[in-house]
């Protein structure tokens, strides 16, 4: 602990030297410099340990008095009273802030379902057979957990008790083994759904559900990252992360099998086919036996059914085209086939113009039977659309619907996927079908939860406060279905999600009137002046901003860095063109830095506080910086190819 606790100490004194050596004397000290010398503080005094949200609140209150004051002393108290007022007011309006207690809820009610231990040991025993087993489900498993909850200290906490003793157990690496839990936990902050998302989204004005569907991909790229980087370890270095020897490989048979010769190396779908039909599984339930089939064949009928609705869909026959006529469209049709000088929009002739009508027949009422006399030469008026215009539409022939054939992609994929089964089926043994009864009791269920939140909010279903109330729902039925419900949890859920919100409220309340105070004193035109006074192009001002955004991760959280950097960064986007959605995702990735870097990293501490005493804080920060690396990596790749972000949302938004 000491030296991080020299690292933090001597990040706090640069800061306050450099702020007394760039700052000018109090006799030249203007408003714009008050502006900047409230923001050093902010951070000198969150790093002192100060409440985050009420240091914004007294340093936003305190600097827009000084603010008020030299404009109207008069009215000093009461403007900035009226602004702590409307500040507070325009948060608690805001719309967006809805769905933040209901996904904090959702998360949980799913970290106490239980499911965590269920869905680790089965992926554990899936991968069996992949290099790094361990570290490959550990991470898959807290990227799976963390999307579901969204709360990093909880994934880190729990897998921490439950899968550092089983890689330590193994002969895995300690650095590797804590890299892999505090890296993985990470996850829940990128990918969706995700607070820090929606606060980034409410703070700078970027649609929520268009930064779920950009950060889908890049979230699932960091995860891919890191299992790569585990598997060219456990290849070329055994030693960090041996393979799981074969006991431990053995998965535990069903009574039913026993009655099965050589049942363990035996096809699953002809074995109990055979038992079903024949004498093998005489003295086995029917039930037993057909129950089993179905779920063996349960990815045979999920691809059929996709592979038949999206077959459905692209040959279903293209809308017929109604033959919708405007009304006195048909007189407008008769009259253009008729002689060349009557146009329907022509002008009447210029001898009859303003002439009066013949007396004989200019008030008498039109004869009953028949249409009002025409002139000779002239075009009929356009008749009104009645009950014969109606007929005569009714009469037009309607073009038949022509059923659209599939595309040959679509035979592609069905063929591709069919010939994936047959691969699948041959080597689905009794063993694999038991852990794919286990993936179906822990994975299936919460995949089908996380799915179901993410398409309705990325397809346009719901908003994301309906769908996070839907994700609320969800968790409890799940709670109840795996039979951990009870009044303590739901108590304990109730209880941590309000004390979540009320500490994201609060942030938003203290940022807003840190924001405004700044704003009132000029220092965001001084930024601004300062930066595009330096002529950057827009390459090298987002390198300056993620690499400040990088540094700012040491000393503080990612909530203080969105609330209190991002309302100064956004406004300089539209000069350099930059889409706020883009940035967004890019601070997204960055911010995961502010979780694994020291001396703030919250992982670590994390880690260590359910970590093995053995266990120290300088190895787990070792075994993060690889992982920090593979960070940037991402950070460098969604910058290089900025379609793994933005292509999903062009797709659905266009």
């Amino acid at each position: 602990m000491r030296k991080e606790i020299w690292f933090g100490l001597s990040i706090l004194i640069a800061i306050v030297v450099a702020l007394f050596a760039l700052m000018p004397a109090p006799a030249d000290m203007t408003n714009g410099h008050l502006g900047l010398l409230m923001l050093a503080l902010v951070v000198v005094a969150i790093m002192l340990g100060f409440p985050t949200a009420f240091t914004l609140m007294g340093m936003g209150m305190m600097f827009a008095w000084f603010a008020f004051r030299s404009s109207d002393p008069n009215q000093a108290t009461q403007l900035t009273l009226d602004l702590m007022v409307q500040r507070a007011y325009s948060v608690m309006a805001n719309d967006v802030l809805i769905s933040i207690p209901l996904f904090v809820f959702m998360g949980y009610l799913v970290e106490r379902a239980n499911l965590i231990e269920r869905l680790f040991k089965s992926l554990h025993l899936a991968m069996a057979r992949v290099p790094g087993s361990l570290a490959v489900a550990t991470i898959i498993t807290c990227a799976i957990f963390a999307t579901a909850t969204g709360i990093v200290g909880a994934v880190v906490t729990l897998m921490g008790l439950l899968a550092l003793p089983a890689m330590l157990k193994a002969g895995y690496s300690t650095q590797l083994s804590a890299g892999c839990i505090t890296a993985g936990g990470c996850l829940g902050i990128l990918i969706p759904p995700s607070v820090l998302l929606i606060v980034y989204g409410a703070t700078a004005g970027v649609s929520v559900v268009k930064l779920y569907a950009g950060a889908l991909f890049p979230g699932i790229m960091l995860a891919a990252l890191y299992v790569g980087y585990v598997l060219v370890i456990a290849k070329f270095r055994p030693k960090l992360a041996p393979p799981l020897p074969a006991a431990e490989r053995v998965v535990a048979l069903p009574a039913f099998t026993q009655s099965i010769p050589d049942a363990y190396h035996r096809n699953a779908v002809p074995g109990l086919v055979r038992a079903l039909k024949g004498e093998r599984g005489a003295h086995v339930p029917g039930r037993t036996l057909a129950s089993n089939l179905f779920v063996a064949l349960l990815p045979a009928l999920a691809f059929a059914a996709v592979m038949g609705v999206s077959y459905r869909v692209l040959t279903a026959p293209e809308a017929a085209p109604t033959e919708l006529v405007e009304m006195g469209a048909q007189g407008d049709v008769a009259a253009s086939s008729g002689s060349g000088d009557a146009g329907g929009l022509q002008e009447p002739p210029a001898d009859a113009g303003l002439a009066e009508p013949p007396v004989e027949g200019g008030l008498a009422e039109p004869p009953v039977e028949g249409a009002t006399a025409v002139p000779p030469g002239q075009a009929a008026p356009a008749a009104p659309a009645g009950p014969q215009a109606i007929e005569a539409a009714a009469d037009i022939p309607a073009r038949e619907a022509v059923a659209r054939t599939a595309s040959s992609t679509y035979w592609t994929v069905l063929g591709v996927g069919a010939a994936a089964l047959l691969v699948f089926y041959a080597f689905f043994s009794f063993a694999r079908l038991e852990i794919f009864k286990m993936l179906l009791g822990s994975l299936f269920p919460l995949a089908i939860l996380i799915l179901s939140v993410l398409g309705s909010i990325v397809f346009g279903l719901a908003t994301p406060t309906e769908a996070a109330a839907m994700g609320a729902f969800g968790g409890l039925l799940l709670a109840i279905a795996y039979r951990r419900f009870n009044f303590n949890l739901l108590r304990d859920s109730a209880h941590l999600t309000a004390k979540t919100t009320a500490m994201v409220c609060w942030l938003f309340v203290g940022s807003s009137i840190f924001s405004a105070a700044f704003a009132l004193l000029g220092g965001q035109e001084i930024i601004n002046d300062w930066v595009l006074g330096m002529d950057l192009t827009p390459v090298q001002f987002m390198l300056l901003a993620q690499v400040v955004i990088f540094l700012l991760g040491w000393p503080l959280e990612w909530t203080e860095i969105i609330v209190i950097f991002m309302p100064i960064f956004v406004p300089l986007l539209a000069h350099f063109n930059i889409d706020p959605l883009f940035f967004g995702l890019l601070v997204a990735m960055n911010l995961q830095t502010a979780f694994l870097s020291p001396p703030v990293a919250m992982s670590a501490f994390y880690l260590k506080g359910v970590a093995p005493p053995h266990v120290t804080l300088n190895q787990i920060f070792m075994g993060m910086l690889p992982f920090m690396g593979l960070q940037v990596l991402g950070i460098v790749l969604l910058y290089t190819f900025p379609a793994i972000g933005l292509w999903l949302p062009g797709v659905l938004y266009k």
